[in-house]
């Protein structure tokens, strides 16, 4: 029986802005997001019909799960019946502000076009991606990537040079609708420079953090939240170089210059009830 396994990596926004609403109910971004090493592992084989294993109880394998629809997408869209057995091995937090569920879609797509024999190229997989979900399309090939429109605009950039990446989320839920109601609502939200990020990529070879980093999502959630913005002060204080919220949260990332760092970092938040990894950039994959 042909087994396929992919892998599903995790993403931060190195710079995440909000240019406004648009008539199909979305909001504008422009972000550049990168991806990271913590990932789930997905494994697509046949099946008398679609099953979908999450190995969570609190994440279900049903129609409401992105690797579920993903798979009834490709089906559909290609005259396949829906003959698979998706296991999902996570690892990547939940609900965390890293496009763990849209990852493990894009898997999905890129492991069904190969057990399937599609031929698909990257360009029509992030096409069927964003269907699914805004995240989806960048989670096909990953790296370092200008993402803009609803978020399915993408532009591939040169990745910084590999960075150790130090990941802790509190257990707390953010609503995504909530923080982009309240970013809506604010007189004077905050801009980072994205553009000025994008620019400092461009050469490549760049070493993080670089200017134009930021997250203008971040006052919002930590107005609410301010445990999220007491790990950002713990990681820099054990000596991370940068640190910023992922998305609309609650993870939080830091930038640390080696291992040796991050272990401290781990140290300093042990005493917190967090979820926390060490993990590093990930460059752009090979379909």
């Amino acid at each position: 029986m042909e087994k396929i396994t992919e892998t599903a990596y995790a993403k931060i926004n190195l710079g995440l802005d909000v240019l406004g609403t648009r008539p199909d109910g979305y909001h504008e971004v422009c972000m550049v997001m990168q991806s990271v090493s913590l990932a789930d592992t997905v494994t697509l084989v046949p099946h008398d019909g679609l099953c979908v294993v999450t190995g969570k109880d609190d994440l279900p394998g049903d129609d409401t799960n992105l690797a579920w629809k993903a798979a009834m997408l490709m089906a559909s869209r290609f005259g396949q019946k829906p003959d698979v057995k998706i296991t999902l091995d996570k690892h990547i937090f939940m609900a965390a502000g890293l496009a763990g569920g849209s990852s493990d879609a894009a898997a999905v797509l890129r492991g069904l076009n190969r057990l399937w024999q599609l031929n698909l190229s990257v360009t029509e997989l992030e096409t069927l991606a964003a269907e699914i979900g805004s995240d989806v399309p960048f989670c096909i090939a990953g790296g370092t990537q200008l993402s803009e429109g609803r978020g399915t605009d993408l532009t591939v950039l040169p990745s910084p040079e590999e960075t150790v990446i130090v990941l802790a989320k509190p257990k707390i839920a953010v609503s995504t609708a909530w923080v982009y109601r309240e970013f809506d609502a604010l007189a004077n939200p905050q801009h980072p420079d994205v553009k000025a990020l994008t620019a400092a990529l461009q050469n490549g070879g760049a070493k993080l953090p670089l200017p134009g980093m930021g997250n203008a999502l971040e006052g919002v959630t930590c107005a609410k939240y301010p445990a999220v913005d007491a790990i950002k002060q713990k990681m820099l204080a054990a000596g991370a170089d940068y640190a910023l919220m992922s998305g609309s949260g609650p993870t939080v990332f830091a930038v640390v210059k080696d291992e040796q760092t991050a272990e401290k970092i781990l140290k300093t938040l042990a005493a917190d009830d967090l979820e926390t990894a060490i993990a590093h950039t990930v460059q752009r994959s090979v379909i």
